[in-house]
């Protein structure tokens, strides 16, 4: 007796490989290999328990970014991300957060979108926002990071 499962099983795994291969052809035609490498194999992913400074913004064509710092003495010594947005937004979050490791936070308050697209050989038109979009989120993280230490410093000398 002859197993259908196994042959459907089969013919559906082919299916899908299939489709993802023709997927990532059309992206290669679109996107860079760096870009696609970002994309697919994302680092620095997640949340820090406590960190120094967060912020989360929404961009114009809806995503959103999520950017969490660690600072020790003025370096960032890690710091990671979320998004809910599509390839290229995990791309640039991916690339904001490995930039900033090491740096001091006065460094990292420079970095714009231009430095990201270079990193990147550059987005599609329509991607562009993407890298602004995870610059912006890395400001306002630096921004949360100097107010709270401001308060701290502030609370320590009254």
């Amino acid at each position: 007796m002859v197993d259908k499962n196994v042959n459907v099983n089969s013919d559906f795994d082919e299916l899908v490989k299939n489709m993802e291969e023709e997927i990532l052809e059309e992206a290669r035609e679109i996107y860079t290999e760096k870009t696609l490498e970002e994309a697919y194999n994302p680092k620095n992913v997640g949340e820090l328990k406590n960190p120094s400074g967060a912020a989360r913004v929404t961009g114009p064509c809806g995503d959103t970014v999520q950017i969490h710092l660690e600072v020790r003495g003025d370096k960032i010594s890690d710091s990671k991300f979320i998004t809910d947005g599509c390839g290229a937004s995990i791309a640039c979050g991916s690339v904001v957060t490995e930039l900033v490791k090491g740096k001091t936070v006065e460094e990292v308050s420079k970095l714009t979108d231009k430095h990201i697209l270079a990193i990147l050989g550059g987005l599609p038109e329509d991607n562009i926002h993407c890298a602004a979009l995870a610059t912006d989120t890395l400001k306002a993280a630096i921004g949360d990071y100097r107010k709270t230490r401001a308060f701290l410093n502030q609370s320590i000398s009254d």
